[in-house]
């Protein structure tokens, strides 16, 4: 059993190692590096091949097309340099900028005030009208103003105009602000709300690609009220960027005519959808025609749950052992123990007590703007999860410790056994043992949570599933597979470690040491 343990850990040491090099891969010189979500047709959206003029997506086999990336194509030819597409959430975007993870956001935003008080703004380079998408058959379809959606369940994405202006709307119940698009067209096509704000082109878009949706034309002046700012959309740079001006000139000469006919063909160029198919039809089209997405989104969440559960294991043991260190008597060393436990402590509450979310966010992007360092996607994930499943595990492993029978420790320094000689040979077989339920449970907890990992362009399978279910509009089909995904793969995973926990309870190996202690000391006894 020792053998095979020690092969497990040098074949996941040796996979971690081989990422870990992509630590500090800085950006080269001449890349111009874009941020966009890839998955708000048809400004931007996800294909699997580089037809129409597509471009690669960063990390990813991935390729991104779109009205936004043939304009980025343009202003990284007029600045000299290779465009890279860096693809992440809507809300991970300007922090991507601001940390230097991206050059600029090319992704259909407008300049608000807020935003210009953290990015610097080119001039506009598209305008739009906002409109309301509805179901066709909804109590909506036929609405011509805002009055007309009176008591509606209306919402719009975070953190953007097109939430605020809901407020426009008399009478209108509104809705929690949502993320996405993605997201927003689920709730839409299931019923749970009745529209949401979008803007001309996507609302078209929309049409195309689901028949069960309608854009709303407003009659003039019955309309949401916007200024032309509101309704511009312009390119966001970082503070002070040298680069905002001669954008600017490369957007001057894009005259409205090439810029009409560009918006115009990336609306054509959506891919067709066939809706005369039941939906059983539709889970087993898109599971053939995207499975090696899929296979490469839960291959990522696999490596990521692994190598996290591995290291984070591997740290909640380290810490659980040297808490059980007895307090040293010299008073230098007394202190430096008590300051190490300290930090031990802070490391704990701080990595369990916050969303890893959030913890992916600070670190992934904070460690670019403070100090620098680049890390790769992948790295940043093995290092957060970890680092956030360690916390966990030195509770849990503190605690089948303090499970062990003090008359274990006893016998093993009655028969001269040092402090880690007694946690090597005897404790923390043990230990192992008994937390290994645990380590499943965090295992499978690990599966699920690397779906947080997208705010940091991870390409998980959570990840692969809305860039497949933005591109299809067939959002309930696709989640059905990946949910059938998720569900084979912790249900794997646990059916293993439940065998492994019958082996090592059939063959008593986890504790060599423990029967001959005690026998000793009951012959100890039976001396005196």
């Amino acid at each position: 059993m020792k053998n095979k343990t020690r092969i497990l850990y040098s074949l996941t040491l040796a996979l971690l190692f081989m990422f870990v090099g992509n630590l500090t891969s800085f950006a080269e010189k001449d890349t111009f590096t874009v941020g966009m979500e890839a998955g708000y047709p048809p400004f931007n959206w996800t294909q699997k091949d580089d037809s129409n003029g597509a471009v690669p997506i960063k990390g990813s086999k991935e390729f991104a097309g779109g009205y936004d990336v043939e304009i980025a194509k343009r202003i990284a030819d007029g600045l000299g340099k290779e465009l890279v597409i860096f693809k992440t959430e809507w809300d991970g975007l300007p922090p991507a900028v601001t940390s230097g993870k991206a050059d600029a956001i090319i992704a259909g935003m407008s300049p608000t005030e807020e935003r210009k008080q953290t990015l610097d703004f080119s001039d506009f380079y598209y305008s739009s009208q906002l409109t309301i998408l509805v179901k066709k058959d909804g109590p909506y379809a036929n609405a011509t103003s805002l009055k007309d959606f009176k008591n509606a369940k209306i919402t719009g994405q975070l953190n953007t105009l097109h939430y605020g202006v809901i407020d426009q709307i008399p009478g209108v119940n509104k809705q929690t602000a949502m993320t996405d698009f993605s997201a927003m067209r689920v709730s839409l096509d299931s019923g749970k709300i009745d529209g949401y704000v979008t803007e001309v082109p996507e609302g078209l878009t929309a049409e195309k690609l689901n028949p069960n949706f309608k854009m709303i034309q407003f009659d003039k002046g019955q309309g949401f009220q916007t200024t032309a700012a509101d309704n511009a959309i312009a390119i966001g740079m970082k503070k002070g960027s040298p680069d905002v001006a001669k954008v600017n000139e490369i957007l001057a000469g894009i005259s409205q005519d090439e810029r009409n006919k560009i918006m115009d063909e990336a609306i054509s160029q959506q891919p067709e959808v066939v809706n005369n198919k039941p939906w059983y039809m539709w889970v087993i089209d898109i599971a053939k025609d995207n499975w090696q997405m899929f296979l490469r989104g839960a291959g990522t969440t696999l490596f990521i749950a692994l190598i996290g559960t591995v290291v984070g294991t591997t740290i909640g043991l380290g810490i659980g052992v040297y808490r059980t260190i007895p307090t040293p008597e010299k008073k230098g060393l007394r202190f430096l123990y008590k300051l190490i436990n300290a930090i031990f402590s802070i490391y704990i509450e701080i990595f369990r007590g916050t969303p890893m979310i959030v913890q992916s966010m600070v670190i992934f992007y904070g460690s670019k703007q403070l100090y620098g360092i680049d890390m790769n996607p992948i790295t940043a994930a093995l290092f957060i999860v970890s680092i956030n499943t360690g916390a966990y595990m030195t509770e849990i492993v503190r605690g089948g410790i303090f499970a062990v029978d003090k008359g274990q420790f006893e016998a093993a320094s009655a028969i001269g056994m040092t402090h880690w000689q007694t946690m090597k040979n005897v404790v923390i077989p043990q230990v192992f043992r008994n937390t290994l339920p645990a380590i499943g449970n965090e295992f499978v907890i690990n599966i699920k949570d690397t779906s947080v990992l997208n705010v940091i362009a991870v390409s998980e399978l959570f990840f692969a599933t809305k860039t497949v279910a933005g591109a299809n509009f067939r959002f309930f089909e696709t989640f059905t597979i990946t949910c059938v995904i998720y569900f084979v793969m912790t249900f794997t995973v646990t059916r293993i470690l439940r065998r492994l926990e019958k082996r090592l309870d059939g063959d008593g190996s986890y504790a060599p040491y423990a029967n001959q202690m005690q026998t000793s000391k009951l012959e100890r006894k039976d001396e005196r």
